[in-house]
């Protein structure tokens, strides 16, 4: 090897650790869509959106995941993605619930599997309450630097557009759906829910297809008590959700400034943490080559001007070498900064306190407990009723509820 393609060699080397990646942005956020035609108010679908899964059970060994965070995230997104729902105006309430339990015409679940200030990725299953799978999929998207900069930020989430597209294909799916089609949902909602409280009474009139899809077989009287006594029973437990729509409003309210700071700041410190930690790979890579290169040239060259040469290889690539790890030691600062960044948010988010009609209740941590609860209490206030009531006539049933 001659001592100018030596020389060269180290000179490209050097020229690679200096490249930088870059990101792909994106600005656009497709707008809402509506109902193509007038729906009656009393066939609008109601949808439940349940609290995501966080997604960090399953998180690998070193990607930049913070539980305090993502606990956070999984109540604060679907709130988002109810708000745009609602945007379009083609659903009944649309409510942010404690679990997929909780039995609506529609049903929403999420798992957040990747989330930073730059890039987001959701898996979204919805399915109504037949069984009917509308939507499994994945969303993703990455957010544009400008999302961040105080000059220019708009109304918009910074990933605004996953939130639209998501309602989106969700008004797309029901679009499809007949007249009868939408009624067949709500009834069977309503009997499952009255099945829920009441199994013995109930569990004739629902069956399953061979897709295990419910279907309904009978209906009950119209005036029977017992059905009156569920009608009423889910009027409550509404109500209990539309007292916590209230909660979910108030933490992203507090959530929203800290958040967004948090996501600006984990943007930065992502993007750099990648340009780092590809530039401390591209030198570490860079000065083994130059030194491995070099030591050969300087004990096998067969000039004392290659040789030299090899000697300033085997210097330049530790020098690589030695910028490769410093470049490392200083990613892992960043690092730590991602970690302070999570646990000052987590600080931020405070219980939650909400007035029902008979009492205040303290939600902090775990609402789905506090959601629960209230279910227990739904069942004892059932059956104290129905054992008010006199023995059940034997009555024909009706062909609608």
């Amino acid at each position: 090897m001659s001592a100018l393609r030596l020389l060269s060699l180290v000179a490209l080397l050097w020229l690679l650790g200096g490249c930088v990646s870059q990101t792909v942005t994106t600005n656009s956020v497709p707008r809402i869509d509506t109902a193509s035609v007038d729906v009656p108010e009393g066939q609008l679908l109601d949808v439940g959106i349940s609290i995501f899964d966080p997604g960090i059970a399953d998180y690998e060994e070193g990607e930049q995941t913070y539980p305090e965070v993502r606990k956070a995230e999984a109540r604060f997104m679907p709130f988002l993605l109810a708000e745009a729902m609602q945007d379009s105006g083609a659903w009944g309430a649309v409510r942010v619930v404690p679990n997929p339990e909780q039995i609506n015409d529609l049903v929403v679940t999420g798992k957040i599997l990747h989330s930073d200030g730059e890039e987001l990725e959701l898996h979204i299953r919805a399915s109504d309450s037949r069984g009917r799978l509308w939507l499994d999929k994945d969303y993703a998207a990455i957010a544009s630097r400008y999302s961040y900069d105080m000059t220019t930020r708009n109304k918009y989430d910074p990933f605004q557009a996953v939130y639209n597209t998501i309602a989106n294909d969700l008004l797309q799916q029901q679009e499809k759906l007949k007249l009868q089609d939408r009624e067949n949902i709500r009834l069977v909602t309503e009997l499952r829910f009255a099945r829920s409280f009441s199994p013995e009474a109930f569990d004739g009139y629902l069956g399953k297809t061979r897709k295990g899809e419910y279907e309904v077989l009978r209906l009950p009287a119209r005036d029977d008590p017992m059905l009156e006594r569920v009608v009423a029973i889910r009027e409550r437990d509404q109500m209990f959700i539309d007292t916590l729509q209230e909660y979910y409003r108030s933490f992203g309210a507090q959530m929203h400034e800290p958040y967004q700071e948090w996501r600006k700041q984990s943007y930065d410190e992502a993007v750099a943490l990648q340009e780092l930690q590809s530039e401390s790979t591209r030198q570490l890579i860079a000065g083994a080559v130059a030194v491995v290169a070099g030591i050969a040239a300087a004990t096998t060259g067969d000039s004392a001007a290659t040789q030299v040469a090899g000697q300033v290889a085997v210097l330049g690539g530790g020098y690589l070498l030695k910028g490769g790890l410093e470049k490392r030691n200083e990613a892992q600062i960043h690092v730590q900064a991602l970690e302070e960044l999570g646990m000052s948010l987590e600080a931020e988010i405070t219980p939650q306190v909400i007035e029902l009609e008979d009492r205040t209740v303290m939600l902090h941590g775990n609402v789905e407990d506090q959601y629960a609860q209230w279910r227990e209490l739904l069942a004892d206030i059932y059956q104290a009723e129905m054992g008010t009531l006199p023995p059940a006539a034997n009555k024909p049933a009706t062909d609608t509820l």
